[in-house]
């Protein structure tokens, strides 16, 4: 019984040190950000790593030129990354097909708020391009590789329904590239379409700072932040599981 406990300590163990491996790189706006959590906790609940660059009122075209740049991340920070995880939430169209462009280098830059569409296809096209390329590259890992790095791209949705054109267009934007989607609209707990039954208002105001007209309907802006919050627990939880299903943790 001794050796069977053993045993299973150390497979426990073994697979601790098998998550630390992974890391998770965030990119995103003031829901982001890390005095939120709720990436942070996900990442701690799973073991991984977390490299988080949100920055409160950055939009999608700061990621698109930032990558052009070269200064999203570093040469080592790309190499490490296991998944890239955007969560630029803005009410915009993100699926809009009418001016993309089949190559990522033809789009002209630097990128501005017009048009989220092109710049999500840029980050997209540029990701995979760069994760692919890197078995050319004689200093990474994955040199010689079949594929390169595995590229692999996480989108996530506003964290409730009250974002009904950026929902539904990221939706369509993930089921085209095939790529998960962290679906915090479906499982926060709440309908911004219903009233709560003592407020009398929109269920999202009570978790959050500030307020905001969302189709003519008052919401809530920014969730209560911190590792303590209801909402940036929730939140965690539901990152987490799904990450859960994409890498072995």
């Amino acid at each position: 019984m001794r050796k069977v406990s053993i045993c299973v300590f150390f497979m426990l163990l073994s697979l601790v040190i098998y998550a630390q491996d992974y890391t998770l790189f965030l990119t995103g706006a003031s829901f982001g950000v890390p005095k939120n959590g709720w990436f942070e906790l996900g990442c701690k609940s799973l073991g991984v790593k977390a490299i988080n660059r949100a920055v409160s009122g950055e939009s999608i075209a700061d990621t698109a030129n930032k990558m052009a740049e070269g200064t999203l991340y570093s040469s080592e920070e790309f190499e490490e990354m296991d998944a890239l995880v955007i969560m630029h939430v803005h009410e915009k169209d993100v699926y809009n097909e009418d001016h993309l462009k089949d190559d990522f280098r033809d789009y002209s830059l630097p990128f501005d708020n017009s048009d989220y569409a092109v710049c999500f296809d840029y980050v997209i096209k540029r990701y995979i391009s760069d994760c692919y390329n890197l078995k050319n590259d004689v200093n990474s890992k994955y040199y010689g590789s079949k594929f390169g790095k595995p590229a692999v791209i996480v989108l996530c949705t506003h964290w409730n329904d009250s974002r009904r054109i950026y929902n539904s267009s990221v939706r369509k934007l993930g089921e085209k590239w095939g790529f998960p989607l962290v679906e915090f609209d479906k499982y926060i707990g709440f309908s911004s379409n219903h009233k709560h039954p003592v407020t009398g208002n929109s269920f999202s105001l009570i978790f959050t700072e500030d307020k905001q007209i969302v189709h003519d309907r008052e919401q809530g802006w920014h969730p209560l932040g911190g590792e303590d919050s209801y909402l940036q627990r929730r939140m965690a939880a539901i990152f987490a599981e799904t990450m859960r299903r994409l890498l072995l943790l």
